[in-house]
């Protein structure tokens, strides 16, 4: 019997989240806290420190049961130094995560790695894509999240910041984006700009559905608003989602182009749509990408992690 134990963390804007992780992919026991990101950093690594040690506490374990501690962080995660060099939602500015975390737990082997790194590498050893050597992952979630894995390998760069793929420009001078840019793929394809065009629809549309699904109050639009009229026959809705489609697969084809991964997939809150999101971006992914012509294709799916996705990566960073 394998009894090898491992610790994934999952910090978040809102809140950190911990699990004990055993040798198969399970999560045997999650914890978490709210992050409190306007606290000071070391405050919040601290917090973190003591959920892995509340987890080995109810478990009987000591630092050395634990093969491997593993944070998912916002922000460039420099696994060389163990450093998060920046972080724009959390007050990380070259701040030594990994070895603190050492110190206060007492664990030997500690990394950290991109949330949306980490979420990918969930999906390649335990989810969506296991089996496969090269996959990416897509989160449509408050932005849209990207990892890639190429030969079974987080794709990190030179300076650890690749594959920020909400942050392809799909519509020049478009939407203002939070990283300076205008026209970034997240800002209509995520959760928040898919909210933002149903909102744009919701106002220039008085008599649409969605009002009435949204209880006559425009800030209760959400990103399934669009979807569920769309299905009550609502014109507006469908407007709405056609255009949320069009962007979305824009981007998906832009990815495909460039890495061609053996598998795609789609994970975050509007993965929730599930088939019938697939069935909506089949076509036009068939039809607009490159290899088109090839005898083989990426295979696009909806991850299968969900909410464990960040806690399994991190805790798998190693493996």
């Amino acid at each position: 019997m394998n009894n090898k134990r491992y610790i994934g963390i999952d910090l978040g804007g809102t809140k950190i989240a911990a699990g004990l992780v055993d040798d198969n992919g399970h999560i045997l026991k999650k914890v978490s806290a709210p992050t409190l990101a306007h606290r000071a950093p070391e405050e919040i690594a601290e917090d973190m420190a003591n959920l892995a040690k509340s987890l080995m506490a109810e478990f009987s374990l000591t630092p050395s049961d634990i093969e491997f501690l593993g944070v998912g962080t916002p922000g460039i995660a420099n696994t060389s130094t163990g450093l998060v060099d920046f972080c724009s939602s959390l007050p990380f500015v070259r701040f030594p995560l990994v070895q603190i975390l050492k110190d206060k737990t007492g664990i030997a082997d500690v990394d950290i790695e991109n949330d949306a790194n980490a979420a990918a590498k969930a999906e390649h050893v335990a989810g969506a894509a296991k089996g496969y050597k090269d996959s990416v992952m897509i989160t449509l979630g408050t932005g849209v999240g990207g990892g890639v894995i190429i030969d079974n390998k987080i794709l990190t760069g030179c300076n650890f910041s690749a594959a920020e793929l909400g942050h392809i420009v799909i519509q020049h001078n478009g939407r203002q984006c939070k990283c300076g840019r205008k026209g970034c793929w997240e800002t209509y394809s995520s959760a928040t700009g898919l909210i933002v065009t149903t909102k744009e629809k919701m106002l220039a549309n008085r008599d649409s559905m969605m009002w009435e699904l949204c209880g006559n109050d425009i800030e209760k639009a959400s990103g399934r608003t669009s979807f569920n009229a769309m299905r009550a026959g609502d014109k507006a809705g469908k407007e709405v989602v056609e255009e949320y489609i069009d962007y979305l697969t824009c981007g998906l084809v832009n990815i495909i182009n460039i890495f061609q991964p053996e598998i795609l997939s789609i994970g975050g809150g509007i993965s929730g749509e599930g088939d019938f999101l697939l069935n909506l971006i089949n076509e036009p992914l068939s039809k607009f990408q490159y290899s088109a012509r090839s005898d083989k294709q990426t295979k696009v799916v909806i991850a299968k992690l969900g909410n464990e996705a960040g806690i399994i990566g991190a805790a798998y960073l190693r493996k």
